[in-house]
């Protein structure tokens, strides 16, 4: 049985035109209706699709039509429904954060690739880290941290020297961004069952902002992150081109 797809796009025109061109080709069902989305941009726009189909059932094929596309799959009119139908199936697990701020008001908001702390002003922030309620680290002076997962440890993580996580792997980085004290560290493999405790030292002096992919919350005092145990997103990878693929060519790039 032939695959009912939806086409979705960003505001970019290559995209806009893609999806009329293929909707044209392959019919367009509402969302609620498609077995696939077909999203039409670059990584920003995957991540919103993401999101939005998070827990839906529905798997989400990506295509490149944007400045960026990791998570996206070259782009290609023909024979799309051979392309899906012999898709690599990624089931990912976001990650869930709890942040608190100033004013005891908890925020919590889903991370696909990564949670970051980041300082709001000129001040250095001071963190303590606790896994799964042990502190193991008294007070880290930095620009910021994160707990990404494999499927983000391509991103900002990498540019922040975390290390590359094969998408089956079972961990989940933690990264500083600009060490200060300690200045050697640099970072830690966490299992992917732990809870990263992280509280803000001196928040009134040394103000720290939490993002969780598009969601920030200003001026936090503590933020808890856990891998999701509830919710899941499904994403398509070309078998020619998998995402486990990806991420070992992103480790030999020089």
């Amino acid at each position: 049985m032939t695959p009912k797809f939806s086409f979705i796009a960003s505001g970019a025109p290559d995209a806009q035109a893609a999806a009329k061109h293929l909707a044209a080709l392959y019919g367009n069902s509402r969302q609620d209706e498609a077995d696939v989305i077909v999203a039409l941009g670059g990584d920003g726009f995957m991540l919103q699709t993401l999101h939005e189909q998070m827990n839906s059932g529905r798997m989400v094929y990506g295509m490149n039509r944007g400045s960026v596309g990791f998570l996206m799959n070259d782009y290609s009119d023909a024979d799309l429904t051979g392309r899906i139908d012999a898709a690599v199936e990624n089931i990912i697990r976001p990650l869930e954060m709890s942040a608190t701020d100033g004013h005891g008001v908890v925020h919590k908001a889903f991370a696909i690739n990564e949670v970051s702390l980041l300082r709001q002003s000129y001040q250095a922030a001071k963190i303590r880290l606790s896994i799964d309620g042990e502190e193991r680290m008294e007070e880290l002076i930095c620009d910021g941290i994160m707990v990404a997962t494999p499927a983000g440890s391509t991103a900002y993580n990498l540019s922040a020297h975390g290390p590359i996580l094969p998408l089956d792997a079972q961990l989940l980085a933690l990264t500083p961004v600009s060490p200060f004290r300690p200045r050697r560290w640099r970072g830690a493999l966490l299992p992917n069952k732990v809870t990263v405790t992280m509280d803000v030292l001196e928040p009134e002096k040394r103000p720290v902002n939490a993002v969780a992919d598009h969601t920030e919350v200003k001026s936090v005092v503590q933020v808890v992150v856990a891998e999701s145990q509830d919710f899941t997103a499904r994403i398509l990878t070309d078998s020619s081109h998998s995402w486990n693929d990806r991420i070992l060519a992103e480790q030999f790039l020089y």
